[in-house]
């Protein structure tokens, strides 16, 4: 099985070393290079275009991040890779000229944002496809239950984490029930630690990375009940963690 030790050991930038949207956003190269120059890990999140290439890009619609109507996946790789991104120069990148310009120099958590199991097929084979050959260290994660599954069935050859948030019994059994694929890290939302979930999970061996920590009270939170965080809107070299 994969190891995920590497998960914890850098902070990891929220979808890129961005600015909080201000002058550099969020899931652009920009952002990226920003990150790398840093030494920060990255997360990224990839949504597919409508001839299933691997997108970077978070939301299931244009609107927030492009000002325009329509769905990510009504377009194609060419289509999206002209969009500005924030009114910027920066355009919406595809998974491989994310890839092309980190070139293994800080760590990858990547987060397939899936719709269903219908309209994601192919989701998972279409990223493995781009990431083969890469030279780096790499980690794949969702929210959906039917995308970690592929992944492993894929026999993924990267570590695979879960995507969570929750506080309620009923929250946790579907937790677990993704944990039964044989998942090696979580990344859980640090409002809702501690938890019973997390706590077994840590006892047997499982890493944990916090999302989305954007103050000292959350980092503090992260470090005390988990291994390490994602972050936004702040340099973690500026101060240490509180105690």
């Amino acid at each position: 099985m994969s190891t995920a030790d590497w998960i914890v050991e850098l902070p990891v930038a929220h979808r890129g070393y961005h600015d909080m949207n201000k002058s550099v956003w969020e899931n652009t190269l920009a952002a990226f290079e920003r990150a790398a120059e840093a030494g920060f890990a990255i997360e990224c999140d990839i949504q597919l275009s409508s001839d299933s290439v691997p997108m970077v890009f978070h939301d299931h619609d244009l609107q927030r991040l492009c000002g325009l109507t329509g769905e990510v996946r009504e377009r194609t790789a060419s289509e999206l890779g002209l969009l500005s991104v924030g009114g910027t120069s920066e355009r919406i990148p595809t998974l491989k000229k994310m890839l092309s310009l980190v070139r293994g120099r800080v760590p990858l958590v990547i987060e397939l944002k899936g719709i269903d199991a219908e309209q994601d097929d192919g989701f998972v084979e279409s990223v493995l496809e781009v990431l083969e050959g890469y030279e780096g260290k790499v980690a794949l994660m969702s929210f959906d239950y039917h995308l970690l599954r592929a992944l492993k069935l894929a026999g993924c050859p990267y570590p695979v984490g879960l995507t969570a948030m929750g506080d309620k019994p009923e929250e946790f059994a579907a937790h677990q029930e993704a944990m039964a694929l044989g998942l090696d890290f979580i990344s859980y939302y640090v409002a809702h630690l501690p938890n019973a979930f997390i706590t077994e999970q840590q006892n047997k061996g499982v890493r944990i990375i916090t999302w989305t920590v954007r103050d000292e009270i959350a980092r503090a939170q992260t470090y005390k009940y988990a291994e390490q965080m994602t972050f936004e809107g702040f340099d973690p070299r500026e101060s240490q963690p509180a105690a």
